[in-house]
């Protein structure tokens, strides 16, 4: 794995303790009010991880864990990053981009982790700061 690669999945991961403190603490008042599991279970963690992402990145471009681990997200274009290209982001590495990275992992590695499958579909790409 190549660093960028091995910073990036470290900034995940950083990001995904932050997103389950928080879903903790919402899932604590919604048990109450929500008797559902499966909002529990899915919607939740998905909706936290998504809006804090969203919001950190809208902003500055980086996450706490992109910003612990040097690195910044930024537009292919050099133009600011939008809405709709962090949604598109979001969606795609949740859903389909691990089956992409699998079938052709060699086209991604010549990257140099910059762009992983969700990164080419999103017109974005992370660069060491």
């Amino acid at each position: 794995m190549k660093s960028i690669t091995k910073k990036r999945t470290k900034a995940f991961l950083i990001d995904l303790a932050i997103s389950t403190a928080v879903t903790t603490g919402i899932e604590y008042v919604l048990r109450k009010k929500v008797k559902n599991e499966a909002i529990h279970a899915i919607v939740t963690p998905t909706v936290v991880l998504w809006s804090l992402e969203f919001a950190q990145l809208r902003k500055k471009g980086q996450t706490v864990g992109y910003k612990k681990m040097g690195l910044v997200l930024e537009n292919e274009h050099g133009t600011k990053l939008t809405s709709s290209q962090l949604l598109k982001r979001m969606a795609y590495r949740d859903s389909i981009s691990p089956f992409d990275y699998l079938k052709n992992p060699t086209a991604y590695e010549q990257q140099n982790g910059q762009l992983l499958p969700h990164d080419n579909f999103s017109d974005t790409v992370v660069k060491e700061v």
